[in-house]
This record gives C-alpha cells, structure tokens and sequence, in this order.
C-alpha cells in the first residue's frame, strides 16, 4: 500500500541579488495553479495528489519552471531559497489583497511573523480515527522533520541565532493545541475554538501537524505536516515525505503505536514536551537535543531520525520508494540547508553572498533534475 501524497509550497519571488519582490498580483492573474499569500512577496501553488514519487517530483518541478519562466518576461526576477525574509524588509507588511478582511485580521495580529515560505506535505489518510491516531504521533516527531528541512538562519541580513528563524518566531495558533483522542474530541475542539474567537475559521490551525479536508472539521481524509521550512531541492524533500511517508504506514500496519498508550507521559505532558522539542529543534536543528516521546530519553535530533531511518526502511523498500529514502543520509551526513549556509557564513561569507549562490545553486538544481528525470517522463 503506498499512500497518496502532495505539497503546499510557498517561495518567494525576487532578484537575483536577493531582494525579495512582491510580484503575486501579475502571478495569480497570468498564471492559474498559483495562489496570493497575504503578503504579495510570496506566492502558492499545489501538487496533486499522487502515489508516484517519479511523479511527484516533476509535479514539483513543472510548476517552479513556468514560474520563473513567467516572471523572467517581468525583468531580472527569479525564486529565492529559504524560509524568512533573509536579507530585510521585515519590519514592513506588503499587502496582496487590501481588501480582505482575513488578511487585515493576520496583518493586524501577526505582523510580518508569517510572511514565511514553507513546505507542507499532505498525506492521504481516509479512516478519521486512524488519521487522528497518525497526527499524534507525527506531531511528537514533527521536531525531527523541522530538523531535516531547516533553512531561514538569517533575517534580515542578520544570522538570528535560529537554524529556523521560521519556526522560532511563527505563531502558532491557538496557542494549545492538544492530542485529539478521537475525531470527535476534534471536532468539539475545533468548534469551541470558533465560538471563542481563537480561531477565526476553520483553516486558522497553525499547528506543526493537522487533520485536514474537504469539509474541516467533520470531513477528514488527510494528514498535513506543516513545520517544515521550504526545502529547495526536490530530492531532499522527497526523502523528507518518504520518512513520513514509511511511518505512516507503520503506523497503519501497528495500532499499539499510540502516544495515549505508548507514553510515559501523560496527554498535557506530552503537548509540554513536544512544545520543547519544536523550540530546540528551531534553534539547532539536526544537532538539537531532545526528549523521546515514549520514555523521556534525551536523544540528539539526527540520532532519533537515524533510528526511524533503520526502522523504516524495510518498509519503504517493500513498497518501492526506498531510492527516495536513501538521500536522507545526505541530509544527515552533510548538513540541511540552514546548517550549510551558516557554515559559509562561519567563513566568512555575508548572508547576501549566501543567498546569491543558493539562488543559482536551486536553479541549476533544477535544471538538473528536469533534464535527466522529468524529460523522459513526460516524454
């Protein structure tokens, strides 16, 4: 069984200097898979949802190459790496659409703290419960994933001290969220939430991990991991999703794997504890120290993935993805992206040197990727 899966990627438009530019209003209106952020400097498009890993990699690539085509004709534009508004202009909202009223409510309430650009991957969960019983348990291991994609260091031409500037400074609302015990335990949740006016509608859950659908919060049918910083190259975040991918379907083929009766803590405790983890994990990524779920050991990040890494593989290779999986031991071996830039940084690099040769290195990246494996495909 191999799950249907797909991505939410925000990335921001800009030049090849680093400057980041708004340019949503030209993009949403020349091009339709894309979709305006509040702030015009970022824009959205969606994968479908699919099963192929093949597949989903030039469902990635398609997108992101129609895009820089489109605005290339604009002038010297292209896509900028990472996840915070690196080199400046944070301290400014740049309003896509002044006229909505759900975006004068972010804008008001969270400045520019959300003026971020991510990954979240979406995984195709139909049974509520079951989908219910995967959040809590991605959601105690979401640290690890913001571990492998971390990539916002800098902030305003600044390294913050964060490997995740994103996730460091992102407002999590509301802000208590719990393990949900059962789909209706989240559907009473959700709408008390609503009637409070902590959550302004049903998508204002800015939580790591959410059930989501077509019709939240009463139609479910997917799992959405939404604390990974934007990652770039394809391969890597397909070996992200494949981690994911393969513990979902542990999950799936072992119902004793459950944080209510898997933990030696309890529910709130737990809520405690992850909080925890998401900070450490923002602040040094694949190096942060962290407390296991299960039994309350401290456990470096990239040490706790290598131990899923070896859990999972053999269910990855019986269902035809371990290829995809494999580039995860780069990512642990050589660095995320936050952890390589700073390293330059180290050397003595300033962040805009950095950020110039990301640039370019993502757009050879690409290239690369369309040339050898999505041109046969769609040949």
């Amino acid at each position: 069984m191999v799950l249907l899966k797909g991505f939410e990627i925000e990335m921001y438009t800009g030049t090849a200097q680093g400057e980041i530019v708004g340019l949503s209003d030209k993009i949403v209106g020349a091009l339709d898979e894309f979709v305006r952020e509040p702030d015009s400097r970022n824009v959205e498009y969606t994968t479908k949802p699919l099963h192929n890993y093949e597949y989903l990699l030039c469902a990635l690539l398609r997108p992101r190459r129609q895009l820089r085509s489109f605005i290339q004709r604009l002038g010297d534009y292209t896509l900028i790496p990472g996840s915070t508004l690196s080199l400046g202009n944070s301290d400014h909202f740049f309003r896509s659409d002044p006229k909505n009223p759900y975006h004068d409510y972010i804008e008001q309430t969270y400045g520019t703290k959300v003026v971020t650009a991510s990954v979240h991957i979406n995984v195709g969960i139909n049974d509520p419960e079951l989908l219910m019983r995967a959040c809590r348990v991605i959601r105690l291991e979401a640290p690890l994933f913001l571990a492998l994609s971390a990539s916002s260091p800098f902030l305003d031409s600044k390294a913050t001290g964060y490997h995740s500037t994103r996730w460091g400074v992102f407002p999590q609302t509301p802000a208590h969220v719990p393990l949900f015990a059962s789909h209706a335990h989240h559907i009473q949740w959700v709408e008390e939430q609503l009637a409070a006016g902590t959550m302004q509608n049903v998508r204002h859950l800015w939580a790591s991990v959410r059930p989501n659908g077509n019709r939240r919060p009463h139609d479910l049918n997917r799992l959405e991991l939404r604390i990974c910083d934007l990652v770039t190259d394809p391969i890597a975040l397909l070996a992200i999703t494949a981690l994911l991918e393969a513990r979902i379907l542990q999950i799936i083929e072992n119902p004793h794997i459950d944080p209510l009766t898997q933990s030696t803590f309890t529910p709130t405790e737990l809520i405690t504890l992850t909080a925890h983890n998401e900070a450490a994990a923002a602040s040094a990524s694949l190096d942060a120290q962290l407390t296991h779920w299960q039994d309350g050991r401290s456990i470096l990040a990239r040490d706790w993935i290598g131990e899923l890494y070896q859990e999972l593989w053999a269910i990855a290779k019986q269902q035809g993805f371990s290829c995809f999986l494999s580039p995860l031991q780069k990512i642990l071996r050589e660095g995320n992206e936050a952890q390589q830039w700073l390293q330059l940084h180290t050397v003595g690099f300033d962040t805009q040197r950095v950020i110039t040769q990301a640039i370019i290195a993502t757009q050879e990246r690409e290239l690369e990727l369309e040339n050898k494996l999505c041109s046969p495909l769609m040949a």
